[in-house]
């Protein structure tokens, strides 16, 4: 079957705005080369196509011969490349340095070096002002060159000033790197592991974050290490499930772009990702009012020309902008007004389908089932749940156990009892595998094996049974995730009061405001 994602060429054309294809029509005609003539007629035939077909395109353009086609798709890749890149965004501040390095470098071949040098005083300046070490660096290697090789009337000392500048800029490249790459790879842990499951988990993560950690004093980092250092605080909290620490750190991240407005611009999607985070440390504590007062920033933020400025900003603010707007229904308990915007999230879902990558997708899914399964609709509940149990994927292994899990809930919820056995086993059995069982789903399981032989009155109590013990584990930081994942209490008491789970939520969101 056809596979859009399998195609770059087609991948790049179908992220084209209209303004961009119509930008790249005219860049070509001014080439206007018989080749590329013929490129303008692979463009728009790839253009009109839902999904990448070789065969088919083949088939409907005669003139394009198979074995030219590679060669073909190659240039035209260039060729959009190269009008895109006239279409440059100003707000682009990596783009703006590119470029006016290039300035600096071509300047320099022709033997203008002192007109080179004022090009790199502009670039170091701005390099400077926005925390830009590498840029910075690059504009200091090309100025030491001009003043190794050509005498430029500079000072007698710079020389040394321009050894010990790339001195402190390497040093500090150096470090945001060391914190970059640790708090991606903590990053990469919770992907694929989510949070710890046992001791063993818990000890491997802390002295993994021992290790790595360089020894640093917090008052001399600049913007991005102790934006990279902030980060890399918040995952390893938030794996070991930490919750407190794991706010504290993302409101430090959040507060370095408040406290350094220019640089929500020149790193929106960090600044978009940082409120993503400490929305989720008030979803995860109950914070209501502070989750609200996160939740209007970021819907200001995403009205802004930052936040509409590229298609991937738009897409980073849709999807963590939704994320929360889920979650907010979660916190006030309004499930079934939840589910109204799951079309528009379905909308947006397949219009991003090309860029959303497989773990954001099956987050969605869980929400939007478990919105479903909150306002009382087990069957819709269970359809987005199998499509996070039929995606084959290592990634998130905690989602896929707790799918499985809310999928047995649902199925008991339906009264569906022929496939309950059947279920019990082979979810117990899977989460076994993937070390994903803790205590209370342990007590879960034991819950629902012996529920089917009990008399309506012993089944009410066991209901209560269940509640008072997992209540007695809530506390325990090894069972925190069970609870992050799966509102099993709210479940239990809507079995015990006899009213839908959302009005159990609405309850508890009313006592607790």
């Amino acid at each position: 079957m056809p596979n859009r994602s399998n195609d770059e060429l087609f991948q790049l054309i179908k992220s084209l705005e209209k303004s961009e294809k119509r930008n790249f029509k005219l860049f070509i005609k001014r080439m206007s080369g018989c080749d590329d003539l013929k490129i303008v007629q692979l463009f728009d035939a790839l253009d009109k196509m839902e999904e990448y077909d070789e065969e088919f395109l083949l088939k409907k353009n005669k003139s394009i011969k198979k074995q030219q086609l590679s060669n073909m798709k190659a240039h035209l890749g260039r060729q959009i490349l190269a009008s895109l890149r006239l279409l440059k965004d100003d707000s682009s501040l990596e783009m703006t340095l590119n470029e006016q390095m290039a300035w600096a470098r071509i300047l320099y071949s022709k033997g203008l070096y002192l007109q080179s040098l004022k090009v790199l005083d502009k670039v170091k300046q701005l390099a400077s002002s926005s925390n830009q070490n590498t840029s910075l660096l690059l504009a200091l290697e090309l100025e030491k060159k001009i003043e190794l090789l050509h005498v430029t009337g500079s000072i007698r000392d710079r020389a040394e000033e321009l050894s010990q500048e790339v001195l402190i800029i390497n040093s500090r490249i150096s470090l945001q790197n060391q914190l970059s790459n640790l708090a991606l790879q903590l990053y990469g842990w919770y992907i694929k592991m989510g949070h710890v499951r046992d001791e063993k988990d818990i000890t491997a993560v802390r002295l993994f974050f021992k290790t790595n950690l360089p020894q640093i004093n917090e008052n001399g980092l600049s913007f991005y290490e102790k934006m990279y250092l902030y980060q890399s605080y918040s995952w390893y909290n938030f794996i070991l499930q930490d919750l407190p620490l794991f706010y504290r750190y993302t409101q430090k991240w959040v507060n370095l772009f408040i406290e350094e407005p220019k640089m929500q611009q020149v790193e929106p999607v960090l600044f978009v990702k940082a409120m993503h985070n400490l929305l989720s440390a008030h979803f995860d504590t109950n914070s209501f009012q502070k989750f609200d007062e996160v939740l209007n920033l970021f819907e200001s933020f995403s009205k802004t020309k930052i936040a509409e400025s590229t298609a991937n900003i738009r897409i980073q603010v849709f999807m963590y902008l939704y994320t929360a707007k889920i979650n907010k229904h979660f916190l006030e308990g309004t499930f079934s007004e939840g589910t109204e915007m799951v079309p528009y999230i379905e909308d947006k879902l397949r219009e991003y389908k090309l860029h959303l990558d497989i773990h954001r997708m099956l987050v969605f899914y869980y929400k939007i089932a478990c919105l479903y399964f909150g306002s009382g609709d087990n069957e819709r509940a269970i359809d987005y749940l199998n499509k996070i149990i039929h995606q084959k994927s290592d990634l998130r292994t905690d989602l896929q156990c707790y799918a499985r899990l809310l999928h047995l809930i649902a199925h008991y919820e339906l009264g569906n009892y022929d496939l309950l056995e059947y279920l019990l086993k082979s979810v117990y059995r899977f989460m076994a595998n993937m070390k994903n069982l803790s205590v209370v789903e342990e007590a879960i399981f034991s819950f629902l094996r012996k529920s089917f032989k009990l008399s309506p009155a012993k089944l009410l109590a066991a209901f209560k049974s269940l509640k008072e013990q997992l209540e007695k584990l809530e506390n325990s930081s090894l069972e925190t995730r069970s609870f992050m994942y799966l509102d099993i209490k709210s479940w239990l008491e809507s079995k015990i009061s006899n009213v839908p789970v959302q009005e159990i939520r609405k309850k508890l969101f009313r006592e607790r405001k």
